[in-house]
């Protein structure tokens, strides 16, 4: 135990380091989900094709890979310098975004679309339709699909520590290597992360229950 409690404070130090490279990155890649959505619902071929080739590419390679093309790869062209912390916030966010914007799409399409006639019936704009009539209905579906995607990311966040970022996952590593106690650390990490998503999962919850009282 006495173990735990001195490492305890690198791992609330790496933890701070994760959440703040977490909550950047998923609200980046709502943002991105968003807009991705919307060119795959646009009438315009070339925007949905474009979209899709994003979405078909993030999904269909290993996240890691994600991670050491922008960190090593981009930098490796020498025309823009990215630190670790900036290459894997940009990873987690364009990783996310793509899943974001299948969970988005699909929550548009659900939504009637005789609601959207109504809307347009009595002046709505497309724009408007989007954002007072479809967006707030379709959130509510799509909240525990975006809750579980979250939490996927978060745990994706784990492995940033191969470039160096000194997470809750690489403190992790450093207090193992420097304690020779590596089933106390990891299990002290293990429920570190477990604390993290169980209260992101209530959060979620708490969310959703008011949406659907209203």
């Amino acid at each position: 135990m006495d173990i735990i409690v001195s490492a305890l404070p690198m791992l609330v130090k790496g933890l701070q380091v994760t959440l703040y490279i977490f909550l950047i990155a998923i609200i980046l890649g709502f943002l991105i989900g968003l807009v991705i959505a919307l060119l795959r619902l646009a009438p315009l071929k070339i925007l949905n094709w474009i979209a899709k080739a994003y979405v078909d590419a993030i999904r269909g390679t290993p996240f890691i890979v994600q991670l050491f093309f922008i960190y090593f790869g981009v930098n490796s062209l020498q025309v823009i310098s990215l630190n670790s912390t900036t290459a894997g916030i940009i990873t987690v966010a364009i990783n996310a975004g793509a899943y974001f914007a299948e969970i988005i799409r699909a929550g548009i399409q659900s939504i009637d679309k005789g609601q959207t006639e109504a809307a347009r019936s009595i002046g709505f704009t497309s724009a408007q339709t989007m954002r007072y009539i479809v967006l707030p209905q379709a959130f509510r579906r799509m909240l525990p699909t975006i809750t579980n995607q979250s939490i996927i990311s978060l745990k994706d966040t784990s492995l940033l520590s191969v470039i160096g970022i000194a997470d809750l996952t690489q403190q992790g590593q450093i207090q193992a290597s420097a304690t020779f106690e590596a089933f106390k650390i990891w299990l002290a990490v293990g429920v570190i992360y477990f604390i993290i998503i169980y209260l992101l999962t209530l959060l979620a919850n708490f969310v959703e229950r008011r949406f659907q009282l209203r």
